[in-house]
Order: structure tokens, then sequence, then C-alpha cells
């Protein structure tokens, strides 16, 4: 039997139909084996993740690395490290660089600042009026998907025209192409600001009042129905409202193609909060009242909403700790520390480990085409694996962030559950809880690395299986044993 390059034994492998105890061999930057451990090829290096869990590195489909254009805030090898560091293998990068990514001049300058990424990426280019025209250059130039500011924020990019989007979803849906639209209605919001600024407000909840959950409302019902129209592929980033929920339950019902993020701020954090952080919490879309908390949940578990994303968007604590609200840059950090927080509610059995893989992994491979080989550990898939101890607790502390972004809305907050080890197609990116210095440029575009060969499958069936316990809030597989063997063996 040929050698693997890597076998990491003892630990818990996780996938959104069960947990089961197995093996996996590594060969080449590909699984090549799960399974029991009597079954595993002879390997040049062994890791032990006893009591430990497998699984499938986090994809996060919306991240903001500010690379090329604002150095100060971010760069592709500090975005990338925190994200390795938090357990994530994939980001999505956004448009809104300077240049914003809507030429294939400006998307060459962004695909040379990720060679020094830790991490695999896929780019997000920029649908707007004057990029109509130049979709598929872009995808030709290694665009994997695109992205459009319906709702204004970060870079103040113009919201494409009604005309442009529904041209745009018009060029992208026989593609097969997905797009992520950012949907707030610009005229609402731009009217109610002016207001509240001709009023003398400058206080953190003026920034909410000037984003009402109708803006929301309206975007996504109008981006609903163009992707209807027309047969494209859209994705709702960073749901914040509950009250726009039963537009996407009733488009899903009838078959429109859209997928659904939300990010651990609304999903945990609310308007005491802002009182309480001030400018730190100014995000776009806003943290809303605490009414709004629960039924995100409830979206998430019955599929209303697909993923887990961060909307991972970096300044300086002096761009973020303004005196008025208007001034106080929108975004935060959140690639590093999403892991941790998502995993502390699933101890406290707010969620299931498979649960969260189905979130974090499954659900944003599929969006974007990668699952098979991403979002899943099988025999063939990237060896792309997050390593979790479930048990160990700890503090956020934002001075302590990869990020160049030392400021986090999650300084202080305790956690239980973190990822020890990163592996980026078999390579270490994080272990033993620290950053793998020389792995800085093992990224790949995400359109690269589909195309890396893929091995035989092996005979991985366990023989015999232990009954193991699992940490509070994580449920024992729930598939019959013959069917999860039969699942890992795929």
């Amino acid at each position: 039997m040929k050698s693997a390059d890597l076998l990491i034994r003892g630990g818990q492998v996780v996938s959104p139909e069960g947990i089961v105890p197995a093996s996996v061999a590594i060969a080449d930057g590909l699984i090549v084996a799960v399974g029991h451990d009597d079954l595993m090829p002879p390997a040049r290096e062994t890791l032990r993740a006893d009591g430990q869990y497998l699984l499938p590195g986090a994809i996060d489909s919306h991240v903001h690395f500010r690379d090329p254009g604002y150095p100060h805030k971010e760069t592709w090898a500090t975005g990338s490290a925190a994200a390795a560091c938090g357990g994530v293998t994939t980001v999505f990068d956004m448009p809104n660089t300077n240049p914003p990514t809507g030429t294939r001049e400006a998307l060459a300058m962004k695909l040379k600042a990720a060679e020094r990424s830790f991490v695999d990426f896929g780019i997000h280019a920029l649908l707007g009026d004057d990029t109509v025209h130049l979709l598929e250059d872009l995808l030709e130039g290694g665009a994997t998907s695109f992205k459009a500011f319906v709702g204004n924020t970060f870079g103040n990019l113009p919201a494409p025209s009604d005309g442009a989007l529904l041209e745009g979803f018009e060029i992208l849906a026989p593609l097969g192409v997905r797009t992520v639209v950012h949907a707030e209605n610009s005229s609402i919001m731009a009217r109610r600001q002016k207001q509240l600024q001709d009023a003398g407000r400058i206080d953190a909840q003026a920034h909410l009042a000037a984003r009402p959950a109708v803006a929301e409302i309206e975007a996504i019902g109008r981006v609903l129905t163009l992707a209807e129209w027309t047969g494209a592929r859209v994705h709702i980033a960073h749901h914040s409202a509950a009250d726009s929920l039963f537009l996407l339950r009733a488009a899903k019902a009838r078959g429109v193609d859209v997928t659904v993020e939300t990010c651990p701020q609304y999903l945990l954090l609310n308007t005491a909060d802002m009182l309480r952080l001030g400018g730190i919490l100014r995000v776009n879309p806003p943290v809303r009242e605490a009414r709004h908390n629960q039924p995100l949940w409830d979206a998430l578990m019955d599929g209303t909403i697909d993923m887990i994303a961060t909307d991972h968007a970096p300044h300086t604590p002096e761009e973020k700790t303004r005196e008025s609200i208007w001034a106080c840059d929108c975004g935060f950090p959140g690639v590093e520390t999403q892991m941790p927080i998502m995993l502390t509610e699933v101890n406290r059995q707010r969620a299931t480990l498979m649960d969260y893989v189905r979130w974090s992994a499954v659900a944003p491979a599929k969006a974007w085409g990668l699952y098979g080989t991403k979002g899943v550990l099988q025999v063939g898939a990237h060896a792309d694996i997050a390593v979790v101890d479930m048990e160990r607790r700890g503090t956020l502390h934002q001075g302590r962030l990869q990020s160049l972004s030392k400021i986090s809305p999650w300084h202080g907050r305790a956690v239980q559950g973190y990822p020890v080890h990163t592996l980026l197609r078999g390579r270490f990116t994080l272990r033993d809880g620290r950053l793998v210095d020389d792995s800085i440029g093992w990224g790949r575009s995400v359109k690269t690395v589909q195309r890396m060969p893929t091995p035989q499958p092996r005979n991985t069936e366990h023989s015999s299986r232990a009954i193991v316990a699992h940490p509070a809030g994580v449920r024992p597989n729930a598939l019959p044993d013959d069917a999860v063997a039969a699942e890992l063996a795929r």
C-alpha cells in the first residue's frame, strides 16, 4: 500500500449526518482514506487527535481583506493568517477595494496581492452599471463570482441601477454564476441619514435609525423578483432582519436559486451591545433589536438561512472610535473569531457540531460549486481540515488577533471550543494553536486548485467502532453504523 504523507489518528470525523471515530490519511494534498485505523496506509507523519473533532475547513464567503488599496487596515497576508487561525481554509473576498475589482486590471492586482495568502480563495468581482459589459471578461481573468452593492457601504460604490442589475443577471444566469447582493435600499437610507444628520444626531443608535428593516425587506424583494425572472443564482449577504425571512422562505419554495448567509453579530448581538460599544459595533446592515436574534437562529435551523459568514471588515481603532457615529468606519474583524464563537453555542446546546459543519462548510461549498472537493472529509476531497478541541476554554482578546485591526466587539467574550490545527490541502497553516509562518503563499485560487487530480478511492469501511462520549451539545451520529461507514467510504 502506498504511503501517505500524514495520518490523523484518534479523532472524530464530523459531517452533517453524524460523528464517527475515524482516522484520515492524506497524500499529495488530498484525502486518500477515511476509516478504521487498522485499514490506514503507512504514513511519514502521524498526528494524534484523541478527544478532538475533525471538521471540514470553514469556508467564509464574505471577507474584506482590503488589499489592494488599504494596507493600513489589512493585507492578504494578515487577513488570511487570521482565517487560518480561525479554522478557515477558503475565503471569498469582496470587490470594494481600491481600485474596485471591476476591471481586468484591478482583478489582476488583487490576484497578485493574494499570492501571499495562507488560505485558498475566490474573488467576487463588481457588478455595477460600469461593469456589466465586462462580466464575462472578469470571469476569464480569474473572478469566481460577483457582488452587487444594492446598499451602500465602505468604499461608497454607487448602487447598480435596476436595469444594470437585471442585465447582469441575464448575462450570468446561463453561465450558472452566482451574484452576492448587499440588499438594502440605498434611497431610503440616504434620505433617513440626511434627516438624522440635519437634526444633529451623532449617537450610535442613529445608525440603526437610518437603516430600518424595511430597507432590507424592499431590496431583498426586488432582487428576488429579478432573479426569478432571469433564472439567475443569487446570494443574500449578511442577513440581519427577522422581518424579511418570509420573502426568502417563499422564494425558496418557488424554486428560486437563492442562498443566504448571516453572521455571528446578527445572531448574538443587539442594540444593547450597540449602546455599550458605540462605533465599534457600527456595521452594515446594522445590528438590530434583540427580537431579531432568535428568528435568525430558527432560520438557520430550518434552512431558510444556509450558512455562516463573517463580513470580516477590518479598520484601525482610531477609525472605529470617533465621536460621531457617521465618522466611524463600518465593519470589524471576524474571520478569526467566528469558529470559537459558534462552537461555544454548540457547547451550550444551541446547535450541534453537525449543524455547524453544514453552515460553515457544506452549504458554502455547494453554493460556490466546490462541494466534493471542499466542504467534506471524504476520499478525493482536498485535505482542508479544522481539528477542534471542544473542551478548550479561553477569552477572546483583540490585541492577539492576527488581523491588523486590533479592535473587536468580541473582545473579552468567554468561549469554549477552539481550532487547534488547520490544514489546507494537507499542509498545516495552524499547528498546536500557532500560525505556521512558512505556509504563507500556500493559498491558491479555487479556480486553480479545483483542477487537482483525484485519487482512486480506497476501501475504508469500518470493521468495528467504539462507543464514544460526546461533549455537551454534540449529538452522536444519527445514522446506522453501516450507513455511516458507507458515507465515509464514498
